[in-house]
């Protein structure tokens, strides 16, 4: 939509009583454009969610809509996503003196505003005083580990927050530390995610050994840190005892087949993680064969992804052997794997007894196309027959 339309969009808004959601992302709308939208809001009842993401408000823009959430006690908005305005700390400051009286802004989406150490300053004193916000999405704005300091402060106090993503944000092990302070007592947060940042090896001992501890986080982000297999094997430990995590994603990290071992070791004891995603790490055809040992006898998998990790066809044998007898994986992605026609016949021999693997991503191999149409009949086979049961 064009962002002259948005005046007239606004005009509605005023007088509406029945919309509950409005998708602005990605429309050039500037902050002439947002202050409309924010007259608007001050008379709405009914409003629920806004997304503003990706467009060009500035902090003026931000200014408006925290005057709108810090005034309009008739307000319904519990979603707003204002990603990707490059706001800075100004903007957040106006936005952060709102949210310290809001009392119905459940989830709020700010990544990619470069909000830096002032702003995080700003935000985590407003954090101390809401008592609404569930969510909150902080990716790529440059927090850093002073900024992770300021944050960990109040989510020790804080018992509302239970999704909260720090992807991108330079966060090193000093930082990773901080939060795993938190994470050993804190009761309430379920979803965190590290994407794309600096953890390593130090930070992610630092993680297990909360690990430990937390009995609450269910989903663990670790994409792209710089991760190898001594991070991995304090992990590992973490998952011989940890007794709610249900997602790992542990994708473009350093893990070989040393590290896969730990990880396969654990989860044969691990009764409780449901997905594991080692996406692009150097796996190969021995760290496969340890995972499909791990399958023979974990029953709580359910979702593994080893793309990009150098199976091939001995990887996939090594897998199709254990997909005979293992009644509990539904989605195995092998996609990009050097996989060719001998691995790809082993799969599909093992998918004429096996009945619950429902997903099968075999993309970017070199396997002939009968040979992948015939996996694709057995794949639909196991579909059909699990919509039946």
């Amino acid at each position: 939509m064009d962002a002259s339309y948005v005046p007239y969009l606004a005009c509605a808004l005023k007088h509406n009583t029945t919309l509950a959601a409005v998708d602005l992302n990605r429309n050039q709308i500037r902050q002439e454009e947002i202050q409309h939208v924010a007259n608007a809001l001050g008379n709405n009842m009914t409003l629920d969610t806004l997304n503003l993401d990706k467009n060009r408000m500035g902090q003026e823009g931000a200014q408006y809509l925290a005057d709108v959430l810090r005034n309009n006690t008739t307000l319904t908005l519990t979603t707003l996503n204002i990603g990707g305005h490059r706001i800075g700390h100004e903007g957040i400051q106006h936005l952060a003196d709102a949210l310290q009286n809001n009392n119905t802004l459940i989830k709020l989406s700010i990544g990619g505003n470069q909000i830096g150490l002032k702003g995080i300053q700003y935000l985590a004193n407003a954090l101390e005083k809401n008592t609404t916000l569930t969510t909150l999405d902080l990716q790529d704005n440059h927090i850093g580990d002073e900024g992770m300091q300021y944050l960990c402060n109040v989510l020790r106090k804080t018992q509302t927050l239970t999704t909260l993503d720090l992807s991108s944000n330079q966060i090193e092990a000093s930082g990773v530390r901080h939060l795993a302070d938190v994470l050993e007592n804190n009761s309430t947060l379920v979803t965190l995610s590290l994407r794309d940042n600096e953890t390593r090896s130090k930070g992610v001992a630092y993680l297990a050994y909360a690990l430990q501890m937390n009995m609450t986080l269910t989903v663990l982000n670790l994409r792209f840190n710089y991760i190898d297999d001594d991070g991995v094997e304090h992990l590992a430990n973490a998952l011989r005892t940890n007794k709610t995590l249900t997602t790992l994603n542990l994708s473009k990290n350093q893990i070989t087949a040393t590290g896969s071992r730990y990880l396969a070791d654990a989860l044969q004891k691990n009764t409780t993680l449901t997905a594991l995603d080692l996406e692009r790490n150097q796996i190969g055809m021995m760290g496969t064969k340890h995972l499909a040992n791990m399958l023979q006898t974990n029953s709580t998998l359910m979702i593994l992804n080893l793309w990009d990790n150098r199976i091939k066809d001995k990887g996939a044998e090594y897998l199709a052997s254990v997909l005979e007898t293992n009644m509990t994986l539904t989605i195995l992605d092998i996609g990009s794997n050097n996989i060719r026609d001998n691995g790809a016949e082993h799969l599909a021999h093992a998918l004429q007894t096996n009945k619950t693997l429902i997903k099968l991503n075999l993309q970017n191999n070199s396997i002939v196309i009968d040979l992948i149409q015939r996996i694709n009949e057995l794949i639909k086979k196991n579909i059909l027959s699990n919509k039946e049961i």
